[in-house]
């Protein structure tokens, strides 16, 4: 399956480091080990998929341009759109101006429904690997279009500074 993956989506950063306790590994003890969740690091824009207790594949991401605008804590996904709409200003999913890109996974920060935070692709992909967004995980569209297809609804994702 992982073999699949790595085909499926080759720009992704692959570890096959031999096992040795990682970041990701440190802050989730007690997480199951049998399955996947992702860790979002603000101080270094990336974020790592987390299969069987392995960081597996890192992606470069955009994160809040002020420390405080992007949330630090552990969420789960509890909203997956195709094409979202960038509600603020009324741009429909789609359309090279909507900055959300071509899908939206929103995380459950309490009093947001997954509809404030979320991770998502980007109209401004020179942003990718920067402090630069208002508070959401940024991503180049072919990556959380990738994400999207592989990460399901209630998926962990850690986020710490």
């Amino acid at each position: 399956m992982l073999v699949l993956l790595m085909l499926s989506f080759p720009s992704a950063t692959y570890a096959a480091a031999p096992r040795q306790e990682t970041n990701a590994d440190s802050i989730s003890k007690g997480l199951d080990e049998e399955g996947v969740y992702l860790v979002i690091t603000k101080s270094k824009n990336t974020l790592t998929v987390v299969v069987n207790g392995r960081a597996t594949y890192y992606f470069a991401v955009a994160t809040g341009r002020r420390k405080d605008l992007t949330p630090t804590g552990q969420f789960n996904i509890v909203t997956k759109i195709v094409k979202p709409w960038y509600v603020r200003k009324q741009i429909p999913g789609g359309h090279p101006a909507n900055p959300l890109g071509s899908r939206w996974m929103g995380i459950n920060v309490p009093g947001t429904g997954g509809y404030t935070y979320g991770i998502h692709g980007t109209n401004r992909p020179y942003s990718i690997g920067s402090s630069a967004s208002s508070g959401c995980i940024r991503m180049h569209n072919r990556d959380i279009e990738w994400l999207f297809r592989h990460i399901p609804l209630g998926t962990v994702v850690i986020i710490r500074d």
